[in-house]
């Protein structure tokens, strides 16, 4: 079977997946006589989801360590799965509903819960089928949905258990409330951006009449619309303008109630009039203020944002907005409204529906955090513990501060949703209680809590709880509920459970370390007294070329796939519009795709694609997606298919399994293969310490730059010129590096390398497996380093470097062959003069060179350039112009002049040398270093041709 001639990822992608897939390559392993156990649990996208840049960053880091350990002999499993979703997966159907003229509620309960499992079922495998595309080896015999029954059942006997430890409670707390939705959303959902709004400065009359002159107070509020729900007027207990007010009344306005003035230090005296009103049941900081001074709550706001039966008639009923525009009118009417400015603020907005959401006062369901457990440890407390005792490690470990800030901060978590899609909470109520104080009973179903009320006198009937689980409860599950856990758990357990339970690293964004992370740290520890995982890798968001965040809006967004698959411009169009109902915006858009992308964006290929993600993995909160580096490495996967296909012509197909004779092994031999062991040993460690940047470089470097590079070049030399035993030993060498060097890259591209090993294994004399993917993965020898021959392609390389800079400082035609002259030095010994007779035939191959000649000094005559390579000069043995090339030297050493006294007046000043970064400052005194070696090989040359010039 040949090798084609050129690189086509399409067809090979589309051969290899389904391969390894058949073959159960990705299935968990349980293998005993294997090493370790190694796992991996896939952060859960959206089951209605599509793959984007982010996904496909976080697939590619996570599928090259399980591919990396499987090929090291682990057990592995890369655990998939997919999460419902709750908000997200509704919203979708909703519009869909919309565009039909209907609502959830026209349709009820069950029927709108059969339309979500519909779409479910309809768009559920779009991001599974484009994680495929991308090469993600996931046992996906063991997916995972955050609604399948197993699923459902672990997070129903968790809620039961938490609940009866006192550790899961109803009360009414504030939570961020999104009107449209009509549900609390988590903090992760609100996006706060500054925005234009005004500052109303309002007249609160004393109750009594005018003190000292003064009619009132006048109190600064951002939201107007909200005084109907205010309980108290607020001052700093130090200010003086205030202090003989504390404790005075004054009337609410358009409400003519009598509220306090109270003192408390959350007051900033700087802002508005230093005077404030209280408002706990839609602020939180005066939630806070209220739980202190023992206040009131007055919720003035139904569940849509318009104003309740609390407030005065006329405003009953009124949208918030329309409110807030009818109670200025009004306090302006009555001679209330002192002041309007504009003021910028910070504006909650929903993340999903745009509208403002509202802190808002209402029954919800808590996991106590902090309370002490059976143990006399807090949920919060244990997820401290295990990680500054080292149990969990991340990975930069500079993020443990951000862990540790949140979580001795921390609030109880809210986890009720007020939706329909969701794990619905496992609580039934009494019908026949009131409203507002109704008994309830937490059970597993509703049989259960049937018999909990019969065992408390009520036999009446019962209505479960409408409300369902925040989606991160049940992703807070996910270490152990994926891996089949049960109540009874440890004393019944499974293989999968016993083996991967903690799993070895995760694999996630530093923006869900709170949400998600330290969740699952906390119901993981507490549940099966195991950590879910061991070390917890955090990266950065990927962001594009300029570090803008990628959107839709700036359409600045790019598919994994389109970059894998390539996309006509007009497609691309058409893909970054669609939905936008700003026609500027559109415009925008499509003015920018057209100059970014005129041609579309071709194909890449997933390998490409995979390598480039792995080249941004540095550490850093930002990680700049450039499409030009997916151009260098689709160019590298075409550089290692040429090389591959050279290697392949020139060994054949029956290498005589012969071991090459040691004294058939040259200098290139001995240094590729030293080198190969550097290599090999730096990508373990790369791979070990999470450096995924460092893995692709030290990779990229070596098979470019020295296999192809210098190797190739020096084997063609050797294949050509050299008798049997040399021609063997080059062989040998080519093929033998080439395979080590395909299962090195493998788990970062994978198809590829299946591809050429399947090519290159059998004439490398490897044949003990079906697939590179469980190939052994390369370790290095220390035995096989070679320092002496590194040395000797160290000093090769200078000199081939040193005359194709003469050629180009000569301006000698590519193609032209020209002598070169070295002179050794007169203390030179004879191992360096046979060092250099032994590169004579690669230095004509490599350097374009006709002869070398050695002698002990150059004649001191010679005008031609001059370069210096250790004791070594090398000179190109060529008619030189003399006069010109004194004009040009001149040129050349007044430009390098001009160069170091620039870097020089700049290390001299001291405001640069502390206020520049340091590597700026290393950079400038590396320019020093640079000009001024090249500037004394050059003056002695240009002295020399004004000698020959002078006569002299």
């Amino acid at each position: 079977m040949s090798l084609d001639k050129s690189f086509e990822p399409k067809a090979i992608e589309s051969r290899w997946y389904p391969y390894w897939e058949e073959h159960g390559y990705f299935r968990a392993g349980f293998d005993p006589s294997r090493k370790n156990p190694y796992c991996i649990l896939m952060p859960p996208p959206n089951v209605t989801g599509t793959l984007h840049m982010g996904h496909g960053f976080n697939q590619t880091i996570m599928d090259i360590l399980v591919r990396w350990r499987r090929m090291s002999g682990d057990n592995v499993l890369l655990q998939p799965g997919t999460d419902h979703a709750g908000i997200a997966t509704q919203i979708v159907v909703e519009r869909q509903l919309e565009r039909e003229g209907l609502t959830r509620y026209d349709l009820g309960r069950e029927k709108f819960l059969e339309r979500v499992w519909q779409w479910k079922e309809y768009s559920g495998g779009t991001i599974t089928r484009q994680m495929r595309r991308l090469g993600t080896s996931a046992d996906w015999t063991r997916e995972r949905f955050t609604m399948d029954e197993g699923m459902s059942r672990v997070v129903r006997d968790v809620f039961v258990r938490l609940y009866r430890e006192g550790l899961i409670y109803r009360g009414k707390r504030l939570v961020n409330w999104d009107p449209k939705l009509r549900t609390a959303v988590s903090d992760l959902e609100v996006s706060a951006e500054e925005e234009e709004g005004f500052l109303w400065s309002l007249l609160y009359p004393f109750a009594d009449g005018p003190i000292d002159g003064q009619r009132g107070v006048v109190v600064a509020t951002t939201r107007p619309e909200t005084l109907f729900g205010d309980v108290a007027v607020m001052v700093h207990p130090e200010d003086p303008r205030y202090q003989g007010l504390i404790g005075k009344e004054v009337i609410l306005p358009l409400v003519g109630r009598r509220i306090p003035i109270i003192a408390d230090a959350a007051v900033d005296p700087s802002f508005g009039t230093g005077c404030v009103k209280v408002t706990p049941a839609h602020d939180a900081n005066d939630y806070a203020v209220a739980q202190r001074h023992g206040l009131p709550l007055i919720n003035i706001f139904r569940l849509d944002a318009h104003l309740n039966d609390q407030v005065p008639e006329p405003y009953r009923g009124l949208d918030r907005f329309v409110a807030r525009e009818k109670a200025v009118a009004e306090l302006q009417a009555q001679g209330l409204l002192v002041e309007v400015k504009p003021h910028k603020m910070m504006v909650p907005r929903g993340e999903r529906t745009g509208v403002v959401l509202e802190p808002m006062l209402t029954d919800q369901w808590f996991v106590a955090t902090t309370k002490p457990g059976a143990d006399g440890k807090s949920l919060a407390q244990k997820a401290l513990e295990v990680v500054e005792d080292g149990s969990i490690r991340f990975f930069p470990d500079n993020w443990v501060n951000t862990y540790r800030q949140w979580l001795v901060n921390i609030q109880d978590w809210c986890i009720s949703r007020q939706l329909w899609w969701g794990h619905q909470i496992p609580a039934w109520y009494a019908d026949e209680d009131p409203a507002e104080n109704r008994r309830f009973w937490v059970a597993h179903d509703e049989a259960q809590a049937r018999a909990l009320a019969a065992a408390e006198g009520y036999t009446g009937p019962l209505t479960r709880d409408a409300d369902v689980l925040d989606t991160w409860f049940s992703s807070a599950l996910w270490p152990f509920s994926t891996l089949d856990w049960t109540p009874e758990y440890p004393a019944k357990s499974n293989p999968a459970l016993d083996l991967y339970l903690p799993s070895s690293v995760l694999v996630t964004g530093f923006d869900i370390i709170f949400f998600w992370v330290a969740r699952m740290v906390m119901m993981t520890t507490h549940v099966t007294g195991k950590i879910p995982f061991k070390h917890v890798y955090v990266h950065g968001l990927i962001r594009d070329a300029e570090g803008q965040k990628m959107s839709k809006s700036k359409g600045n967004v790019l598919d994994p796939i389109d970059l894998i698959d390539g996309i006509d411009l007009e497609s691309l169009i058409q893909k970054r519009t669609t939905g936008l109902m700003n026609p500027k915006q559109a415009a925008s858009i499509v003015e920018r795709t057209r100059k970014e992308f005129p041609n579309g964006i071709p194909a890449f290929g997933a390998d490409a694609l995979r390598f480039t993600f792995a080249s941004l993995a540095s550490p850093g909160r930002d990680l700049k997606f450039d499409l030009g580096r997916c151009e260098g490495y689709r160019n590298f996967c075409n550089k290692l298919w040429n090389a591959t296909r050279f290697v392949l012509m020139n060994v054949g197909e029956n290498l005589p399994e012969t071991p090459a004779a040691p004294e058939a092994l040259g200098f290139a031999e001995r240094w590729i293969v030293s080198r190969l062991q550097r290599v090999e040993a730096e990508a373990q460690r790369h791979l070990t310490d999470y450096r995924f940047d460092l893995y692709a470089k030290a990779l990229y470097e070596f098979v470019w730059d020295e296999y192809c590079d210098w190797y190739l070049e020096l084997a063609k030399v050797r294949l050509a010129q050299g008798d049997e035993a040399v021609r063997h030993a080059t062989r040998r060498t080519l093929i033998r590096v080439l395979e080590a060097v395909l299962r090195l890259l493998h788990p970062v591209i994978p198809f590829i390398t299946e591809e050429l090993w399947q090519h290159v294994a059998p004439v490398a004399g490897r044949k003990v497996s079906d697939s590179i993917m469980v190939a052994p993965y390369p370790v290095a020898e220390p035995g096989r380093l070679d320092e002496a021959a590194e040395r000797e392609m160290a000093l090769f390389q200078a000199i081939t470097r040193a005359v194709r800079g003469l050629r180009a400082e000569m301006k000698l035609n590519p193609g032209e062959r020209v002598p070169l002259a070295v002179a050794l030095g007169e203390a030179a010994d004879e191992a360096l003069a046979a060092t250099i007779a032994g590169f004579v035939p690669y230095l004509q191959a490599l350097a374009r060179l006709t002869e070398v000649r050695t002698l002990a000094r150059l004649p001191e005559d010679a005008l031609a350039p001059v370069a210096a390579v250790e004791t070594l000069q090398l000179m190109l043995d060529v008619p030189i112009d003399a006069a010109k090339e004194r004009e040009r030297l001149a040129k050349e050493i007044e430009r390098l002049r001009a160069e170091i006294a620039k870097a020089k007046k700049k290390l001299e000043n001291p405001s640069f040398v502390e206020r520049a970064p340091a590597e700026v400052v290393a950079q400038e005194r590396e320019r020093i270093e640079r000009f001024s070696a090249t500037l004394a090989q050059l003056e002695p040359q240009l002295a020399r041709i004004e000698r020959h010039l002078a006569g002299g």
